[in-house]
């Protein structure tokens, strides 16, 4: 007789949840998506999709492992591109099922014994579900954090606008318009880059400046240099083995010329000290935040003058139709567009859940980056800044199939706590505090990705590994890991039948 499914719910019908639902319904369990948008995408949902959004990887880095993406997609798809890619990845492994669009869940609550989960939903008819577990995939990317200004409120009766740039959807909103740009990272730029083609002025307001890194540098495209395990190598981890070793100990001069080398290139390449807008520091401090990619034509709009940048100075007060920097300066604001981060939040669960999930400062406490400590049946995936998305959702993907199926002998509570206070605090040492609660593992994609798989015995050949210190990593690199699996699970399940009908003939013959 087939084992009865496990009825799991899963939020968030993003890169993650995707990913996840796919790999436990082929696994045999029974999976429910929900999603507050009506299509699925996460980030890259038309709901929250600003003009200009491309990826940051190149597409063959950036698919997933069983299904790349369209030949005739460019290098660096658009953010319409991937939805629709996202798209067909739900056609192709028939998950069209699986998936509530449209419904946001307002609250889930571990039942009492501990053994399974209610999920509410929202809307005119509140529906309520019971499931086996409850899987977080709502991303640390869900909650647009915008900042508040002194004299909001007038401005805004006054006809001025301020969005996130996930709420920036429409390009002819900026047509005419004076518009400041808050932010320096990737969405801030785009959105910028955008928005000076039709705007009567654009005005992009940096706080701080960072590196971006160009796509090529000079005719090397940067997958070369930072999408590989030479790259990732460069910057020193929690714990160094192997040849990492060598770069941080005898081999560090060579380490540190190979940085300095690709420095040099960005600076000329990109005029940044002839534009003033050189960050001043070196450029391993890219592995304190999210690296932030150059938006294509962004540089020469700021040399033209066609955009204007603010550096080191931030809105204090808005007024009617203006708004005052921190340099006293004034300037016409029509709409304000900020690209200034997220917020990570599960409003779902109550508050008794979310202080055992979250520190006192608000970091989520997670083994692996998706186990939660002494909350049954609650789990995550996705739950990383990663330079690799799919690919690390993927692989926990897997992970999480194991757990459920009881396969992972998860350290005892004392060592996982020990573990999560030990890289909660080299995160925060390594990133000044800018580690989105504790869920930042960039630069380190691949080494999270080989301590799962390490954990499942499920990782790639040493060949494999050895060529993506030279290549970039890719999604097909991982591909054969799933049937790998199935194939063991289907083993476990003969042996198991073979040791039952042994059972059961001793116990008849006696």
């Amino acid at each position: 007789m087939a084992p009865v499914p496990i009825k799991i719910a899963i939020v968030g019908a993003g890169i993650a949840g995707l990913c996840t639902a796919k790999t436990l319904k082929s696994f045999g369990h029974a999976v429910t998506v929900f999603e507050k948008e009506v299509d699925v995408g996460g980030v890259w949902s038309a709901s929250r999709r600003y003009p200009g959004l491309t990826t940051q990887n190149p597409k063959e880095t950036y698919d997933f492992s069983d299904f790349p993406m369209p030949e005739d997609y460019p290098e660096w798809p658009s953010g319409k591109q991937m939805q629709d890619y996202l798209e067909s990845y739900v056609r192709h492994f028939d998950l069209t099922e699986n998936l509530m669009l449209g419904t946001s869940v307002s609250r889930a609550e571990l039942k009492e014994g501990g053994e399974s989960w209610q999920v509410e939903t929202a809307g005119e008819v509140s529906q309520q579900f019971t499931f086996d577990y409850l899987i977080v995939c709502n991303g640390i990317f869900s909650i647009p954090s915008v900042p508040q200004y002194a004299g909001e409120e007038a401005y805004k009766a006054a006809g001025g606008r301020i969005l996130h740039t996930s709420e920036f959807t429409r390009l002819e909103d900026a047509r005419n318009k004076n518009v400041l740009v808050v932010g320096y990272g990737k969405s801030s730029c785009d959105a910028a880059n955008a928005i000076a083609g039709v705007s009567k002025s654009t005005t992009l307001i940096a706080r701080h400046l960072i590196w971006k890194i160009p796509k090529k540098l000079k005719k090397l495209n940067m997958k070369f240099l930072f999408l590989t395990r030479m790259g990732e190598g460069l910057f020193r981890y929690i714990r160094v083995s192997g040849f990492e070793k060598f770069l941080h100990g005898k081999g560090k001069r060579i380490r540190d010329a190979m940085m300095n080398s690709v420095e040099a290139v960005i600076e000329k390449q990109l005029q940044l000290s002839a534009l003033g807008l050189h960050p001043e520091k070196p450029l391993e401090t890219i592995a304190r935040s999210t690296v932030s990619l150059v938006t294509d034509g962004f540089y020469e709009k700021v040399e033209s003058g066609v955009l204007t940048m603010k550096k080191g100075v931030e809105i204090v007060e808005l007024a009617d139709g203006s708004a005052k920097l921190s340099d006293g300066e004034s300037l016409p604001a029509d709409l304000i567009v900020c690209g200034t981060g997220w917020s990570q939040e599960v409003p779902f669960l109550n508050r008794e859940t979310v202080e055992k999930l979250t520190d006192d400062k608000g970091n989520f406490r997670l083994y692996r980056t998706m186990l939660p400590i002494n909350i049954p049946r609650l789990l995550f995936n996705g739950y990383n800044s990663s330079f690799f998305s799919q690919l690390n959702a993927e692989v926990g993907a897997l992970w999480l199939v194991e757990y459920i199926s009881g396969n992972i002998a998860v350290p005892s509570e004392s060592e996982m706590r020990r573990l999560i206070d030990e890289r909660l605090a080299w995160t925060e040492a390594r990133t000044d505090g800018k580690h989105s609660r504790g869920t930042n593992i960039i630069p380190f994609s691949v080494h999270q990705m080989d301590e799962i798989l390490n954990e499942i015995s499920l990782n790639l050949g040493p060949w494999k590994r050895f060529t993506q210190w030279l290549l970039p990593v890719r999604g097909s690199d991982y591909k054969h890991l799933p049937k790998q699996l199935q194939r063991r699970h289907a083993l476990e399940e003969r042996a198991e039948t073979q040791r039952s009908q042994t059972r059961t003939s001793a116990s008849a013959a006696g």
